[in-house]
């Protein structure tokens, strides 16, 4: 089964409203829908924004009996090489907000217990994607100093869920993917209405690719 992760309403729909749906109940405030989509089983939890929400959609759906757990939705560009409403698959993720290197050393983003910042997600090799690595953080706002670090580390594209889902998925044992659909790009305006924007036109892009994204897992 295939336990998916998505943070609000317009992103799961690139998935629910081309599905047969089954059952929804409620787990922990959170709304879990299974049903059939392509020929596979999901288990599907609108997890809500950010890092904690990601976490414990993923606990959730692994505890449902996902074997692989896919992530997608809506990320910020942050270099010419990405554009908006493209897709993208993410080949590994940091979270740029977690720093104990005063503690421990290392580089910023590396978990406790890990010794390499970037955790690697899964990559199918049927999903013909781009590959992007990408940064996890509590935070949406324009801020430089954000985008230096984030450079710094390597990544291409930002967001608020992913990086939490790889490492609950890493610690389970269990594969997971993420694609990701570029809704706003650093430099180009605000990145409040470029989200506000272009949103629905990435999803659109997300939509039009799910069969292909599920029957590549």
């Amino acid at each position: 089964m295939i336990g998916c992760v998505i943070a609000f309403d317009s992103e799961a729909d690139a998935l629910l409203s081309q599905m047969e749906i089954t059952e929804r109940k409620t787990v922990l405030g959170r709304t879990l829908i299974r049903g059939r989509a392509f020929g596979k089983d999901i288990a599907l939890i609108e997890c809500g924004v950010g890092k904690v929400n990601a976490a414990a959609g993923a606990a959730i759906v692994l505890s449902e009996g996902a074997t692989t757990v896919l992530n997608f939705g809506v990320a910020g560009g942050l270099r010419e090489n990405t554009q908006v409403a493209e897709l993208y698959l993410i080949e590994k993720a940091v979270q740029y907000d977690f720093d104990i290197t005063q503690l421990e050393g290392g580089k910023i983003g590396t978990l406790d217990g890990e010794t390499e910042n970037f955790l690697p997600l899964f990559v199918p090799e049927k999903l013909k994607l781009p590959r992007r690595a990408l940064g996890t953080g509590d935070r949406f706002n324009d801020s430089a100093a954000d985008h230096a670090l984030l450079l710094e580390l390597g990544c291409d594209i930002r967001e608020m869920e992913a990086g939490a889902v790889a490492q609950v998925c890493k610690n389970a044992g269990v594969p997971f993917v993420s694609v990701k659909a570029i809704s706003d790009v650093y430099g180009a305006g605000s990145t409040t209405e470029q989200f506000k924007q272009n949103t629905l036109r990435a999803c659109a892009k997300l939509k039009e690719a799910m069969q292909t994204i599920l029957e590549s897992l």
